[in-house]
């Protein structure tokens, strides 16, 4: 790890605080699909806290709401209007991302979402080349950004087909549950038919455990279980091969499930709360996993 990060000032890094002590990268941008087509697992939470972390370190972060209930929009304050200029404008109406973009921190903007993103789906059944209709957006938007992450709806239909076409990665947030973890499997192999069909940059980069209970023997199983899962499908499904689990866990806290009924990130709501660390800690390893993973590509 010391050598990686030491040869980062050849490759477009340049050292900042995070945290204490981190990098953020400069250059090129990641784009992050955060997802599970079963809901209830802490996604939202994550895509928005997440955001959030990165935007308080230092990095220029884009949300986008692509989830017809608007959660992560609702979460950082922004009100369902009849008026809202929302992602819906951009994918059915034409409108480009800065058209509805709104900066809601510092470092932080968000693309909202609206309760009309649910007709979208039969709006756009006809539509040529609907897949990839956000991935366009972004490569044309003027606006650059060190990350976007997009929230994806707990399901796989054409919203959630946009958000994996447009980006490089996907985190899959796991509630380390038994049902969550049932469609796992079939997760996976849709997003490397997506992958081989759609979106060859594609890959599924990291697992985030949510509301994590270190203490219960289901947990432990849970995390074996998904570790031996992605372990097989490295060898032989291209999207896995840089899957990694993250080391830190999200661990219950009831100030997490608070923050987004006053229209908060935790960092703003609570700052010393233990959902506010793991979430800082979280964004760290991410940043610090990119820079490794160019660190690797460059040598």
């Amino acid at each position: 790890m010391k050598t990686a990060l030491g040869q980062m000032k050849w490759i477009g890094y340049t050292a900042r605080p995070l945290f204490g002590s981190s990098l953020i990268r400069e250059e090129s941008m990641r784009s992050i699909a955060v997802m599970n087509q079963k809901g209830g697992t802490g996604k939202t939470t994550t895509a928005v806290n997440v955001s959030a972390a990165l935007a308080e370190a230092g990095s220029k972060v884009c949300l986008i709401d692509i989830d017809p209930q608007a959660n992560a929009s609702l979460h950082l304050g922004i009100e369902p209007r009849d008026d809202l200029k929302s992602i819906y404008d951009v994918l059915v109406e034409h409108k480009e991302l800065r058209d509805v973009r709104q900066q809601v921190a510092d470092n932080l903007w968000i693309v909202p979402a609206h309760i009309d993103l649910s007709a979208a789906e039969m709006q756009l059944a006809g539509v040529f080349g609907r897949e990839g209709i956000l991935r366009n957006k972004l490569k044309s938007d003027d606006m650059k950004f060190d990350f976007v992450l997009i929230d994806c709806p707990p399901s796989i239909g054409i919203l959630t087909i946009n958000a994996i076409t447009a980006v490089d990665e996907v985190f899959i947030a796991i509630q380390p549950h038994f049902f969550p973890m049932y469609g796992l499997g079939r997760q996976v192999n849709t997003i490397d038919l997506i992958a081989d069909r759609l979106n060859n940059r594609l890959k599924i980069s990291g697992a985030v455990y949510c509301m994590y209970d270190g203490q219960a023997k289901l947990t432990s199983e849970v995390e074996q279980t998904v570790d031996e899962f992605f372990r097989q499908k490295q060898f032989n499904l291209p999207v896995c091969s840089h899957f990694r689990e993250f080391q830190t866990k999200i661990r219950r806290n009831i100030r997490l499930a608070e923050a987004p009924s006053f229209g908060m990130s935790i960092f703003q709501y609570a700052p010393t709360s233990n959902g506010a660390e793991d979430y800082r800690r979280l964004a760290e390893e991410i940043i610090v996993q990119g820079a490794v993973a160019d660190v690797k590509g460059a040598a």
